[in-house]
């Protein structure tokens, strides 16, 4: 199973306003082990970033001025995540863009161009409803380092978001993923409503270990509801 986790970082927050990527960051995933095979583009969008998104990334025009513009490297990009899962945090804000950008250069929406598209914050929000499941207190959360991030970087905020990735979805493999290694993987994101549970061995008490339960029950007396719950019910007198 090949997953690409990526981030991007932007002139601003609204494509429709004419904002563009300006930093690409990929990670390669492979069964769940970071290959190092990573993708790190920087881009001129032929336009300055807004104050507050420069506050966020520190990146001036003047050092995006010589870099490639989208349509010199969305071949690049796209071979590099053909076929795979793209995992991001708040994955419909990086979708968005790369959609204007393939727009404006004759291509398909992102969707189109990998295998599937998981957002890792909607899965954050169910394995941690209520709490705040921003990178960073996710991070925290979850025991992973980001002191050296002062600023958002693609590459960097990808590397942190990988480590989060596979923290969130250890010890899912029998249930989120496909049980047959050599059959198709669904990938960690699956919802929990496709899983097959006819995979699952179905292990009964033995003799002895009914006996124990039961007279643990006995232990209990007039408190045990069970007792209660399995008595025949009583015929009123007609």
């Amino acid at each position: 199973m090949r997953q690409i986790i990526f981030d991007t970082e932007t002139t601003g927050l609204d494509p429709s306003q004419g904002h563009r990527i300006i930093e690409i960051g990929c990670i390669e995933v492979v069964n769940r082990t970071v290959t190092g095979n990573n993708l790190h583009l920087y881009l001129n969008p032929d336009r300055d970033s807004d104050p507050e998104a420069l506050a966020v990334h520190g990146l001036t025009t003047d050092f995006l001025a010589d870099k490639p513009r989208f349509n010199e490297v969305a071949a690049e990009f796209l071979a590099f995540i053909q076929g795979a899962e793209l995992i991001a945090h708040n994955a419909a804000f990086d979708v968005k863009f790369f959609n204007a950008e393939l727009k404006r250069i004759g291509q398909g929406e992102l969707a189109g161009q990998c295998g599937k598209i998981t957002d890792s914050l909607m899965m954050a929000r169910t394995l941690y409803p209520g709490k705040r499941n921003s990178l960073d207190a996710l991070c925290d959360r979850l025991g992973i380092s980001n002191a050296h991030r002062t600023l958002h970087g693609a590459l960097l905020d990808s590397q942190l978001l990988a480590e989060v990735w596979l923290a969130m979805t250890r010890g899912q493999d029998a249930l989120l993923i496909d049980v047959d290694d050599n059959g198709p993987s669904s990938g960690a994101g699956t919802a929990v409503g496709s899983f097959d549970g006819t995979v699952l061995r179905v292990l009964s008490a033995s003799t002895d270990e009914l006996a124990a339960h039961d007279e643990y029950l006995a232990g209990l007396g007039d408190a045990c509801v069970w007792r209660a719950l399995d008595a025949p019910a009583e015929v009123a007198d007609a």
